[in-house]
């Protein structure tokens, strides 16, 4: 019998066990920062085209619930309501990240933690507790599972792995025991999925909105099943047939205990100040020093090479991309859109700019190679560098390890704020309302006050597009 045989259970017991009286007062600080992140990305993401279309199909086809449906202010079932809101959250490139397992995880468990939550009439501290179980789940799950081989598997992580961290996070919720939190993952084993094959085609990318939405939705609904007692496999990550043989890449079960000592891996996420893939955040830090904080007139530059690992290069190439998701998939056009109007324009990668002949003229200078030192990195770091030639001769180099928003450069409380502000404020969102709910969340015997700020006035009317930061 393999040594690792019942880690399933063992997960699914130390998953059950945490509770909100192990949390210091900074992983309360940095639970804090995720879920006033979390807010603004998903307010963000539920008036774009996608979390409208969610949004009306949940109306039209979800069952009847209580679970808020962000942004509209709708409700639905809790499963509706995870699908719709982890695609909004998801939505628009800006949820937070963890690096060793290449996935998403806000979007996900944050997400199905409220449906249950609110389905389960929890606590503050019972979605806190939920929330960080899910995170580990998720985590470990992906970095044992060997995140970079899945994904050059054409598996995206966010979709394959986030099923687990849903159903984990929903489970405690629901009231599930280890073995019922086991047999959702052999439910959830059963769901897992989420192909790339959106980063081929330009018009075939909104789908990829869907891969925080998708997991979030069968993880709770793989709970509620274990709690009505559906039977299903207990040995859902190590089985003969489980995660680790159908979609692991020389995985590494070990990685599913926590080391002693080690910080909770809410501690290893990056926060997104910027609106494209995570894999090039390093690159538009890179970017700003090179030009000496974009100060270099971008008609002066003659070149760009940008030297990359494999991973960053392979399907992040398209040079016309012609949908938003496309464009912030797009090494190429996160480049060209970077140099002409700053990093912080989340409007630059919308349809309006995608035959921005200032965007464009860009995108042709750029070369990427593949840089083998960079390589190595993956995925603890989603490192990159940029070298620059001028007309006159010049050139000018810079390479970044660790981007704005790491856990090396981590953003405040207030550069989160700060960044939640800029994405609701033009949509009429009092997101100070917002902020108090989630500071208040700890001593509250309910989550409705963070639950039902998450709504944007006159949601039907609002424009899709976000403003420049």
């Amino acid at each position: 019998m393999s040594e690792h045989t019942g880690i399933s259970l063992t997960l699914a017991e130390e998953a059950l066990n945490f509770n909100a009286d192990q949390l210091s007062s900074e992983d309360l600080e940095q639970l804090q920062k995720l879920l006033l992140d979390y807010a603004g990305v998903t307010l963000c993401g539920a008036v774009q085209p996608w979390g409208r279309t969610l949004t009306d199909w949940a109306t039209a086809h979800g069952a009847d619930g209580k679970v808020l449906l962000i942004g509209s202010g709708r409700r639905a079932g809790a499963n509706a309501a995870a699908m719709v809101n982890g695609t909004s959250a998801h939505g628009y490139e800006l949820d937070d990240t963890h690096d060793k397992s290449m996935s998403h995880p806000g979007a996900v468990v944050i997400t199905a933690a409220l449906a249950a939550g609110t389905e389960t009439g929890a606590s503050g501290r019972e979605l806190m507790s939920a929330i960080v179980a899910g995170y580990e789940v998720m985590a470990r799950v992906g970095m044992a599972t060997n995140a970079l081989g899945v994904i050059n598997r054409g598996f995206h992580p966010t979709a394959t792995f986030g099923v687990f961290g849903a159903a984990a996070a929903a489970g405690k919720l629901y009231g599930l025991d280890a073995m019922g939190i086991a047999q959702a993952w052999g439910i959830a084993l059963s769901m897992s999925s989420g192909a790339c094959q959106f980063a081929y085609e330009p018009k075939g990318t909104m789908v990829k909105r869907m891969h925080a939405g998708i997991p979030a939705h069968n993880g709770v609904i793989a709970a509620q099943l274990a709690r009505l007692g559906l039977a299903a496999p207990v040995q859902a990550l190590e089985g003969g047939y489980g995660f680790f043989k159908l979609f692991g890449v020389d995985p590494d079960p070990s990685l599913l205990s926590k080391p002693k000592d080690a910080p909770l891996e809410i501690h290893n996420i990056s926060l997104k100040p910027y609106s494209c893939c995570r894999k090039f955040h390093s690159l538009i830090d890179a970017l700003e020093q090179a030009t000496d904080g974009f100060s270099v007139d971008i008609g002066e530059i003659d070149s760009i090479t940008v030297r990359a690992p494999n991973t960053a290069i392979g399907s992040h190439m398209m040079r016309r991309p012609d949908s938003v998701m496309a464009a912030q998939y797009s090494m190429p056009y996160i480049v060209g859109a970077t140099l002409a109007y700053g990093p912080q324009r989340y409007d630059a990668y919308g349809s309006d700019h995608h035959d921005d002949q200032k965007i464009l003229s860009i995108v042709d200078r750029i070369e990427a190679v593949s840089d083998p030192e960079l390589d190595r990195m993956v995925p603890a770091k989603m490192a990159t560098g940029v070298d620059l030639t001028l007309r006159d001769g010049a050139t000018r180099q810079a390479t970044v390890l660790d981007s704005l928003g790491t856990p090396v450069r981590p953003m405040s409380t207030g550069d989160v704020t700060a960044k939640g502000h800029a994405l609701t404020d033009p949509l009429g969102v009092d997101y100070e309302r917002i902020v108090s709910a989630v500071e208040g969340l700890e001593s509250s015997n309910t989550i409705a006050d963070f639950a039902d700020a998450l709504v944007v006035p006159d949601f039907e009317r609002q424009s899709e597009g976000p403003k420049a930061a």
